[in-house]
């Protein structure tokens, strides 16, 4: 059925809120527009055309690292009908979108009944995890920092928006090109697209599930990128602030203790806490700074908690869940005020 917009050429400052909530819905659920069914053509939802766009004349399904490939190719539903990223939506876009809806073998995004509902009990599980693999405060310092501790979007007055929380990360030298996408609470990613009708019903459908796989990142991140016999495989902070010590910390405390790997906002609270401004080195002696991070504005933190002061790993594993570079270490300053300020 051909979408309603398909005639009316859609582009930034389009004002008919009806027809631009129904593209929105669509970018939604293909996994395009990072959210919002407003009404409102913005830049994001410009943005999303451009993506979709740049997808239907190069994505042929194959991943950006390596976790297999795409059920489908996105250049197989063009049919020569987008030659350019224009950022309008035209007919010959319109029909690829309806292609692209009708076909059951691309997964669509889920949404939610009740977004509301659904994100309380993703978060209550969370707490919920008997003998988790890694400490559930910091995992849910790292779920405000990638999603706000939301596994959907929870709708509002003026926005309809109820489907997964979608994170995408972009080339550098080219935004249209997302070489990876975050999906719900713990913004466990793929790099490929469309997902997997299993990756759908794993850990998108399923909160719990999902916050089960940001369990075993972490966890993995904490025994393979914290320290590494391969040469710039761990954490460089790590390295540099802690030299003598050659094993890992999991908690100060002893398994048998109560508070072992759950009193980490205690541990924040108590630790020294560090002033990080634009210009400050990522670590002693690095070139690179916390001002220089690609996708962060220059910020100044103010309390962070040191985390070279912490008589654990995690604060180190915590900059791995985010890769490398400095936005790593600005996410990881983030995240280390989100623990602070968790009350819990």
């Amino acid at each position: 059925m051909p979408r309603s917009y398909a005639t009316a050429g859609l582009q930034s400052g389009a004002t008919d809120q009806t027809l631009v909530r129904d593209l929105q819905r669509d970018l939604r659920a293909l996994g395009y527009l990072r959210e919002g069914i407003d009404g409102a053509f913005g830049a994001g939802t410009g943005l999303a055309v451009r993506r979709l766009q740049f997808d239907l004349l190069n994505n042929a399904g194959a991943s950006t690292r390596d976790d297999g490939a795409a059920p489908v190719a996105i250049t197989g539903y063009n049919q020569g009908r987008v030659t350019v990223e224009t950022g309008v939506v035209d007919a010959g876009l319109a029909a690829c979108i309806d292609d692209m809806l009708a076909d059951a073998a691309l997964p669509k995004l889920p949404s939610a009944a009740d977004a509301v509902a659904a994100n309380s009990a993703a978060r209550a599980a969370v707490a919920a995890i008997a003998n988790a693999p890694a400490p559930a405060p910091f995992l849910l310092a790292i779920f405000r920092q990638e999603s706000g501790g939301r596994h959907y979007v929870e709708p509002s007055s003026h926005d309809a928006d109820s489907f997964i929380m979608l994170g995408l990360d972009a080339n550098p030298a080219s935004l249209s090109h997302v070489t990876s996408r975050g999906y719900g609470i713990g913004q466990y990613t793929l790099f490929h697209h469309p997902p997997r009708a299993d990756e759908v019903q794993d850990f998108m459908t399923d909160a719990v599930r999902n916050v089960q796989k940001a369990f075993g990142e972490l966890r993995g991140k904490f025994d393979n990128a914290v320290i590494s016999p391969v040469a710039g495989a761990g954490a460089d902070d790590r390295a540099v602030e802690h030299p003598l010590l050659n094993s890992l910390r999991l908690c100060r405390y002893g398994a048998s203790d109560a508070r072992y790997m759950r009193d980490c906002q205690a541990c924040a609270a108590q630790v020294a806490k560090r002033d990080l401004t634009p210009t400050t080195p990522v670590y002693d002696g690095a070139a690179t700074t916390y001002g220089t991070a690609p996708h962060y504005s220059p910020t100044t933190y103010a309390g962070v908690p040191d985390r070279a002061d912490f008589q654990c790993d995690w604060p180190y594993a915590v900059r791995r869940y985010n890769g490398g570079g400095a936005d790593s270490y600005n996410y990881q300053a983030r995240v280390l005020l989100n623990l602070l300020n968790s009350g819990g």
